[in-house]
């Protein structure tokens, strides 16, 4: 080939270039209108059931069986915050913001978990001083069940170890009495909880409707635990205003069966939240709130109150003691 020169050289310079340019705007072109592979999908976390108000609570308590974990004795809960607005299983989600016990309390001990008995106070020097007190003067006939009914043992190490209680929400068990507002709190306190405020206890009390009765809006004789035609001190004394530390009194009964109930057992006296419920916060047992000036609210089962919800006792010291007294803890997110 002979090599271009002159004019004819620059006519094939510029045909050079014109054609480098012309590919390299064209690859340029195919770079930009290539479709781009898609970022992997991000893994989305599992979801997560929540328990929330007015909706169907899967994991609501049914009475009837026996598999729930409510039914039986609680784990113990110390430590354990609610996550994600779910509760231990042994309580009741409340506005979204607290939980509550399903039941009053019964009480364990905290080193070894073994059960206290509900019929004399949490500790060794009480339990000591009642047994010795109440197994002598049961030999002397009184009242309409007099001798009839045989003193409770309390187990052994009640009588024979220090200890501490610990608050569990337990269905179908005696919950227990003789509680001052100082061991209702450690309790709780042993159990990683706390005694209910006022208002928290109320607000719970009243359910998601927001009525006087956990049932509704007026008063109905025996749907609650309360204003039972027997008080204990009259059917083992004779008089109702005495004795209030005889450890019988709460396995008194009368022609409407005992006195002082299983928790859970009075099925209609239930405070509704969501698909769950709270269970006899009125009647059964008085139960301790967080007033160091010694509150407790719901009354008993043979205190005269229509009052429901709004039952409130705050004329006794905080040290103060009976067979009607006892509690149930809450616990904030």
């Amino acid at each position: 080939m002979v090599p271009a020169t002159g004019d004819a050289a620059r006519v094939v310079q510029r045909a050079l270039l014109a054609w480098t340019l012309l590919a390299a705007v064209s690859g340029c072109d195919r770079k930009r209108t290539e479709p781009q592979p898609s970022p992997a999908p991000s893994a989305e976390p599992a979801l997560e059931r929540l328990y929330v108000p007015g909706a169907t609570n899967p994991d609501a308590v049914d009475l009837s069986a026996p598999d729930h974990p409510a039914y039986g004795v609680a784990e113990h809960s110390a430590g354990l915050a609610p996550q994600a607005g779910r509760c231990p299983a042994e309580m009741v989600l409340v506005s979204g913001s607290y939980c509550i016990d399903r039941f009053e309390v019964h009480l364990l001990d905290v080193k070894q978990g073994r059960d206290l008995s509900p019929h004399y106070p949490p500790s060794k020097h009480f339990s000591v001083s009642l047994y010795e007190r109440w197994h002598e003067e049961t030999t002397a006939p009184r009242g309409v069940l007099g001798t009839t009914l045989s003193l409770p043992d309390p187990p052994g190490f009640q009588l024979t170890e220090d200890f501490q209680p610990r608050a569990v929400s337990q269905a179908r068990v005696l919950p227990a009495g003789y509680l001052s507002f100082h061991s209702a709190e450690l309790a709780c306190v042993n159990a990683g909880k706390r005694l209910c405020t006022r208002a928290e206890w109320v607000n719970a009390c009243r359910g998601e409707h927001n009525s006087q009765f956990p049932y509704g809006y007026e008063y109905e004789a025996g749907t609650c635990n309360v204003h039972r035609e027997h008080h204990p001190a009259q059917l083992l004394h004779g008089n109702s205003s005495k004795n209030h530390l005889d450890p019988r009194l709460n396995l008194t009964h009368d022609q409407q069966g005992p006195l002082l109930r299983l928790t859970g057992t009075t099925e209609r006296c239930v405070s509704a939240w969501g698909g769950d419920g709270i269970y006899d916060m009125v009647g059964n047992l008085d139960e301790w709130i967080s007033d160091p000036e010694g509150t407790f609210l719901g009354g008993f089962y043979a205190r005269a109150t229509k009052a429901g919800c709004d039952a409130a006792i705050d004329s006794h010291d905080p040290s103060y003691m009976d067979y009607s007294l006892g509690a149930r803890c809450c616990l904030s997110f």
